[in-house]
């Protein structure tokens, strides 16, 4: 029998229409557009607007567009993962519920978290039950509302974050296609830098926690940032290297938007130009789980069968890791 290969073959996205500009934020906090744009490279963010949206929100129109534009109708879907930080609630899963909404009746769906990298974890997973010939349409969604945990008092947070969904189709493949490599890693050390205070078992929610804002990000920007430069360009250019994969014939990097500054080392790093890095940062800021396939979904017009891909990323946890894959179709035929 012939080797299956997990191959993407529809990406869908959205943002919420709110834009949220730095000259908005200054009048929020203490801050300035070009103190924003100087050290992230952030211009504006979407914001989920409206009582009762969540996540999952998002996370639907991202997997209506891949229904519709793959063809797929919703009780051929057999998986659904869903990366998060930002869950509708505790339980049940925010997957369960972008089912429910999308028709999806046929599929098992769970929730992932791994930070900034739960899209790259939740792929590296549904890859594998496509390999093994136990699902053959899974949907991978990142979706995070990051205004629902972000103090709009804090300027050294409140300017980074932003709401958006992404998703992709898995199917099995024949051809020499789809995801190829991996490497995905994790060390807990770096969960004191950068986590949510309260609302988990360890520290409940109470009026304190709620009263101390224990409910929002908390980031030591500092030991993030030095961590994630390191460690996102390392896996990216192991990757490579394992591959042999060179700065002429990879055709694009897709990192974390998390920081100008990080995709930019991360690039050098790996000596390819800025002209092959897909780079949205300054309209969406980081939306965590939905950067990478928010990317994709931007770019898709501009891929081409075959070409070579390395997603990489850096998050809560922490965690970071890089996949390498060949993209499944000529994007500007859809």
């Amino acid at each position: 029998m012939a080797k299956l290969n997990a191959v993407i073959t529809a990406v869908g996205g959205y943002v919420p229409d709110y834009v949220l500009t730095n000259e908005e934020l200054s009048k929020m906090v203490d801050t300035s557009d070009e103190w924003i744009t100087t050290r992230v490279g952030i211009r504006e963010r979407r914001i989920l607007k409206g009582e009762g949206k969540g996540s999952s929100d998002m996370g639907v129109e991202a997997v209506n567009q891949v229904l519709q534009k793959s063809g797929t109708s919703p009780d051929e879907v057999d998986m659904l993962i869903c990366a998060t930080v930002t869950p509708d609630h505790v339980f049940p899963a925010t997957a369960n519920i972008i089912s429910d909404k999308c028709n999806i009746r046929n599929a098992h769906s769970f929730d992932l978290n791994a930070g900034c990298s739960g899209f790259l974890y939740a792929l590296d997973t549904a890859a594998k039950f496509v390999e093994t010939g136990a699902r053959k349409k899974v949907i991978v969604v990142g979706a995070d509302k990051m205004s629902s945990i972000t103090d709009y008092t804090d300027r050294t947070t409140c300017v980074l974050f932003g709401d958006g969904a992404g998703a992709v189709l898995l199917e099995p493949t024949t051809e020499d296609l789809g995801v190829t490599d991996s490497i995905l890693k994790s060390d807990g050390f770096g969960r004191v830098y950068l986590h949510q205070k309260a609302g988990g078992s360890v520290k409940p929610p109470t009026h304190e926690t709620i009263d101390n804002r224990e409910h929002y990000i908390y980031q030591e920007g500092r030991h993030v940032f030095k961590h994630a430069v390191s460690k996102m360009a390392d896996v990216a250019v192991e990757v490579m290297e394992r591959n042999n994969i060179t700065a002429e014939t990879l055709d694009w990097l897709v990192p974390h938007q998390a920081n100008m500054r990080i995709i930019e080392g991360t690039a050098q790093r790996m000596g390819i130009d800025k002209s092959k890095v897909m780079i949205n940062i300054q309209r969406y800021g980081n939306t965590t789980a939905a950067t990478l396939p928010l990317c994709l979904w931007e770019w898709e017009k501009k891929l081409k069968k075959g070409d070579n891909l390395i997603l990489a990323t850096f998050g809560a946890g922490f965690t970071w890791g890089a996949i390498y894959l060949k993209w499944g179709y000529d994007g500007d035929k859809v």
